[in-house]
């Protein structure tokens, strides 16, 4: 267990050693294995201990109060508590200068939104708010579709359930022939369904740029957390529309805002608001960047003294 002393909020590693050493099982073979075991909601789809390799990564979270699980043998590191924003981010954010920093983090954001709700909006405009497309985007639309037997939502899900199978065929196979199956496997089928009348070309753009954008959530956990909430959205779309997404997107919420990771809201600092350094959806300036995060509750909040001295 690594941390540093003058920082850590002892009650915070007084709860982390707890759970550590009331673990009554033969073998922890790894972290991964580890982090079953502490989790605090197991069933959730949605991380709360943060998986790292980067030496880099683990020793930032450490300046900030966070605490670092090590194992022998182990090539990894768990970090805890972990927050959304944790998961959201990557180091390369701050090692870019703060314009480039904050353009990669837009890019990030409107990637994550496009992955979640591309899908769901096309099946819910064509499916049923037919009145909210332009006349001759419908009518595109509908040429397409013209032969296609099936509805807007099998398409989808045909599409969909077919790159995840592209996708985790590539990771099964060779490293140096992965990404070419992946790629060639994904036009040719794309290809053939288009042409054998079994989707529209439509569908195909929309798949592939949710599928796309899915790969900027670095972390696998949570990339898998979005991906399943993609087809969370897609099946609310399905049942209900726009009504359906708008729903299931404000129950989301709710229940991110509930979870808690030792201790510390998910979506701190942003909701409930602490003291901290405003690192969250964009970054600062680095000189700026002169709190710990006060959610941590650390015994010393001021990393730097900030200002352009």
């Amino acid at each position: 267990i690594v941390y540093v002393k003058d920082l850590v909020n002892d009650q915070l590693l007084q709860n982390v050693k707890n759970r550590v050493t009331k673990l009554d099982v033969d073998a922890i073979q790894n972290l991964a294995l580890l982090e079953q075991y502490i989790e605090e909601r197991k069933i959730s789809i949605f991380p709360t201990i943060l998986y790292t390799e980067r030496p880099d990564r683990a020793v930032s979270f450490l300046e900030d109060g966070h605490i670092v699980l090590l194992m022998e043998n182990s090539p990894d590191s768990l970090v805890l508590p972990a927050t959304f924003w944790s998961f959201y981010h990557v180091s390369e954010d701050h090692y870019l200068r703060f314009p480039y920093g904050n353009i990669t983090r837009l890019i990030r954001t409107v990637a994550l939104l496009i992955t979640l709700f591309t899908s769901a909006v096309y099946i819910s405009v064509t499916s049923f708010h037919v009145e909210m497309i332009p006349p001759d985007l419908l009518l595109a639309i509908a040429s397409t579709r013209e032969k296609v037997p099936f509805p807007v939502f099998v398409e989808v899900l045909i599409m969909e359930l077919a790159f995840e199978l592209i996708r985790e065929g590539g990771l099964r196979v060779p490293t140096p022939i992965g990404p070419t199956i992946s790629i060639v496997g994904a036009l040719i089928l794309g290809q053939a369904a288009v042409q054998a009348n079994v989707v529209s070309p439509i569908v195909v753009i929309v798949v592939a740029l949710s599928g796309l954008c899915s790969y900027v959530i670095s972390d696998i956990s949570m990339n898998f957390a979005i991906r399943i909430s993609r087809f969370m959205f897609i099946f609310s779309a399905v049942l209900f529309g726009l009504y359906g997404v708008a729903a299931f997107l404000v129950a989301g919420l709710a229940y991110l805002v509930s979870i808690k990771s030792f201790g510390v809201p998910y979506f701190s600092p942003l909701t409930p608001s602490y003291k901290s350094s405003g690192d969250t959806i964009f970054r600062r300036l680095l000189t700026n960047e002169i709190f710990r995060p006060g959610y941590l509750k650390t015994k010393d909040t001021v990393k730097k003294t900030g200002g352009s001295s």
